[in-house]
């Protein structure tokens, strides 16, 4: 059976198992199928997709976060007064963003049994962005969870140990929210005198550097032959 006809069978089998979850949906693209479930259906329709026969996912491969703040928006586009020197300064400044979709959960499933991967993804609003933990279903997603917890700022009710994983303990903010600086909040360094690591205010410029792209070059012109440039070395 080819990939393809084992995505057929999985929405089969979704379109089935899943009738009596109405605000769900999916779709298919690129290969893959994504599932969209509302976030107070999440645990039990997640723990539907790993105890039934017919889809039995019984492995969490990965559980991440995903900031929408300005989605589908370029952050490089460049003003040309900023069109100077060996870089060209960009905008940064965050769009307005929907506070009851800002943030999503994404969990990615695979069904040993049926040889077949399927996204799973819920929405969570800005101000309290909090989903139930798939920890008690499957225990691997913990680390996962902390990770999303510690870059995007998601809280997973219900996990046994959710504190920071990659950050330092005090460490202000979320660094993978759009709205996060990249110059962070503070520096820090290490003192000798006081024998330890101290925090200081940042002071370093806010610029984000593009890289200057040629967009007029003679080769690739219509007409242009290689021998034209060897005449113009002469």
């Amino acid at each position: 059976m080819s990939y393809e006809d084992r995505l057929d069978s999985l929405e089969e089998a979704l379109e089935e198992h899943l009738e009596d979850y109405e605000d769900c949906r999916w779709e298919r693209a690129r290969g893959e199928v994504t599932l969209t479930v509302p976030r107070d259906q999440l645990l039990s329709v997640m723990r539907l997709l790993r105890e039934n026969n017919v889809l039995s996912f019984d492995q969490c491969i990965d559980v991440c976060g995903v900031d929408y703040a300005a989605y589908g928006r370029s952050e490089w586009v460049t003003s040309k007064a900023a069109n100077a020197g060996f870089g060209r300064g960009a905008n940064r400044e965050v769009a307005e963003m929907d506070p009851h979709n800002r943030f999503a959960a994404v969990y990615h499933l695979l069904s040993i049994k049926n040889n077949v991967r399927l996204r799973v993804k819920t929405f969570l609003d800005a101000q309290r962005p909090i989903v139930d933990s798939v920890v008690p279903i499957w225990a691997g997603a913990s680390w996962f969870e902390r990770e999303a917890f510690d870059m995007f700022g998601i809280m997973f009710a219900g996990h046994p140990d959710l504190r920071r994983i990659l950050t330092d303990y005090g460490f202000i903010g979320h660094p993978f929210r759009k709205d996060f600086p990249l110059i962070g909040q503070v520096e820090m360094r290490y003192d000798a005198e006081q024998r330890r690591v101290i925090y200081e205010p940042v002071s370093i410029e806010p610029r984000t550097l593009v890289p200057r792209v040629i967009r007029s070059d003679s080769r690739y012109e219509q007409g242009w032959k290689p021998e034209q440039e060897a005449e113009g070395a002469e």
